[in-house]
């Protein structure tokens, strides 16, 4: 897990071949200005979710995982709390490879809050567990990077 303010994202593009090409888009794109929606950068190894998703409460937000994807999540909206447990804590579970995703019961070992012009990137290592808020919707956008 990864987190740091939009301005520094550009220094961990060398973690994935991939990640300059995020990092490209976020420079020429207004990213509050997007409607919802997929936009494909790289097809099925980049793309960009334009969302509006609705703040659940701590006890509502679930775990996840992906084994195929990373992920990099900006919010736009507002600051968003986001739960985290490390995958290697967690028990195996199903897992639903059309989707990349596996969904768990338990509860995070800990949250981290992350505002606007911040980043936070979760490698298939990493649960979490987002759109923890207090607010009804949140806008955010979740760059989808093949691990």
């Amino acid at each position: 897990m990864i987190l740091d303010t939009l301005e520094n994202l550009g220094r961990y593009a060398s973690i994935n071949p991939l990640f300059p090409k995020v990092v490209e888009y976020l420079n020429k794109t207004n990213l509050v200005a997007q409607p919802d929606g997929k936009v494909c950068l790289e097809g099925n190894s980049l793309f960009a979710n334009h969302l509006t998703s609705k703040g659940e409460s701590m006890e509502d937000a679930r775990l996840e995982t992906h084994s195929k994807m990373i992920d990099i999540q900006i919010p736009l909206s507002c600051a968003e709390t986001m739960g985290y447990s490390p995958r290697k804590s967690l028990p195996q579970v199903e897992y639903d490879a059309q989707k990349d995703v596996s969904f768990y019961q338990e509860r995070p070992e800990q949250y981290i809050t992350v505002h606007p012009g911040e980043f936070i990137v979760f490698f298939p290592e990493d649960g979490h567990a987002p759109c923890i808020s207090n607010e009804e919707k949140i806008k955010k956008v979740v760059f989808k990077v093949k691990a």
